[in-house]
């Protein structure tokens, strides 16, 4: 039985190309998928801080000096725990 090189078979030619672009396909779609998500991390970690912002400064606007302290404990709290957790998953996903 006559074997074929590589190069005058033209099904594993096609077959090779065809695996390669997949690949080029895969390795794009990977890095598009790692921007798209690093992009929601930023703007979840950027609202959850404005929000908390936001709560901490409504709440200093009353006046009431134990209601403005526990929104700055409150609203303290809630940044650190966000930058905590989209910093674990940007070490996750990287």
């Amino acid at each position: 039985m006559a074997t074929q090189s590589k190069s005058t078979n033209p099904i594993n030619d096609s077959v090779e190309a065809a695996t390669e672009r997949v690949a080029e396909l895969n390795e794009k779609a990977v890095a598009n998928s790692r921007k798209a998500g690093a992009a929601y991390l930023n703007s979840y970690e950027k609202a959850v801080v404005k929000f908390a912002d936001s709560y901490e400064r409504a709440a200093g606007a009353t006046k009431v000096d134990w209601v403005a302290e526990l929104a700055t404990v409150q609203a303290d709290f809630t940044r650190e725990v966000t930058k905590a957790y989209t910093g674990a998953v940007r070490e996750l996903v990287s």
